[in-house]
């Protein structure tokens, strides 16, 4: 048995570590940053984009590894994000060239062809999600405004329709609703907002909520939340859609519930910001970003608590009984007394950007991966790390 030093809910102490975990899968997909990442349905293929004007479709080898199976190359600039409907088979790639993409897959030919997205924007897409229902999907963009899509079968392209007002900056991130009719949006002018997102080019048929108490025309705001002094990076509502998270550039988490919009629980952290969050649960949300780690945090309507540290590392050798003569010996090998600082302690080298969720089970998040600017995709099994902390509960 081993222990590690790791945060706990109420104070900092060491938490016992059962004997040799399972440590996370990592992926080294390239070198580049990672811009954004999606896997197909059952996992056998992932797509990534690593920050250029190419898209790549990988597939999973017998040894556990991903090879390049396929290069989208519609775009002529950078590839900001990408999205992959497990469903119905479809990508969705945006891009800086101010273009969007849905990819399908053709058996006969087994390749990919792309479908024209008219998004009428004239600044660069940031990001792109489809919708739970997966006949739609929603584009933000340095334009100021949100472009939700849809299919015209008859001129057999995808158009949009516009949010605007009173989006006062760049849209970093979105999310959808579990409703399909709903969407979350954090940007740049340090808010995160909740509209109505139902067309009626659909046919849609929304039902009132707390969101929404009574029905709303496309593109009413349902809520704004200005609890901020930092951009607004990621954005999740929870499984059940009652409560919605978000993380910002100023450190802080926060967290609302539709039963009391009034009331928004924020923290500010001491960690560098956050880029990402997501759900694992109805009580508990895991968040990721520039400590090259992701964080548990439980959330409730009494407001958020951090859990723990999830990127469990191995006890460093004792020191502490270390002669002069060793010490001596050391910094002549080492050139210094200490290597604390060097050394990278989490399975991630560099800022995580993106959390995707990759496996459910009961209204539970089983298994997760996150990408970052180091090029790795990085899959965490969700009962591996509840078995190494000893009485972390998600």
């Amino acid at each position: 048995q081993h222990y590690y030093i790791t945060n706990n809910l109420s104070s900092r102490r060491l938490t016992r570590v059962r004997s040799s975990p399972k440590m996370p899968t990592s992926h080294q997909l390239f070198y580049e940053p990672i811009s954004g990442h999606a896997f197909n349905g059952d996992l056998s293929q992932i797509v990534v984009s690593n920050s250029s004007p190419l898209t790549h479709v990988m597939k999973k080898g017998a040894d556990g590894k991903y090879a390049e199976g396929h290069v989208l190359d519609q775009h002529l600039e950078r590839v900001t994000s990408v999205d992959w409907a497990p469903k119905s088979n479809r990508i969705v790639t945006c891009a800086g060239d101010r273009n969007a993409y849905v990819w399908n897959f053709q058996e006969e030919t087994g390749t990919w062809i792309p479908c024209l997205v008219l998004l009428r924007i004239n600044r660069a897409a940031t990001t792109v999600r489809w919708s739970p229902a997966e006949d739609r999907f929603a584009v933000g963009s340095g334009a100021r405004l949100l472009s939700v899509c849809y299919f015209d079968p008859e001129n057999n392209w995808w158009v949009s329709k516009h949010i605007k007002k009173p989006i006062r900056s760049t849209i970093l991130s979105v999310d959808w609703h579990p409703s399909n009719h709903l969407i979350a949006v954090g940007s740049c002018d340090f808010k995160c907002r909740v509209f109505s997102a139902a067309l009626k080019e659909m046919t849609d048929k929304p039902q009132t909520s707390l969101w929404m108490p009574k029905l709303s025309k496309f593109g009413t705001l349902l809520a704004e939340f200005d609890s901020n002094n930092g951009w607004v990076h990621g954005v999740k509502f929870s499984p059940s859609g009652n409560l919605l998270a978000w993380v910002a550039h100023d450190s802080s988490v926060n967290l609302v519930n539709s039963a009391n919009l009034e009331k928004v629980h924020t923290v500010l952290t001491s960690n560098l910001p956050y880029m990402c969050l997501l759900w694992l649960s109805e009580a508990c949300f895991v968040a990721a970003g520039h400590n090259m780690a992701p964080d548990l945090y439980y959330g409730s309507d009494d407001g958020i608590v951090f859990g723990s540290k999830l990127d469990v590392k191995k006890e460093k050798a004792s020191t502490g009984n270390m002669s002069a003569m060793a010490r001596f010996q050391k910094l002549d090998v080492q050139g210094s007394t200490e290597t604390e600082g060097t050394t990278l302690t989490t399975t991630h080298a560099n800022c995580i950007t993106e959390i995707r969720s990759i496996g459910t089970a009961n209204n539970k998040v089983t298994k997760f991966s996150t990408s970052g600017k180091d090029g790795q995709v990085v899959v965490w099994e969700v009962d591996s790390i509840c078995s190494a902390i000893a009485g972390l509960k998600i």
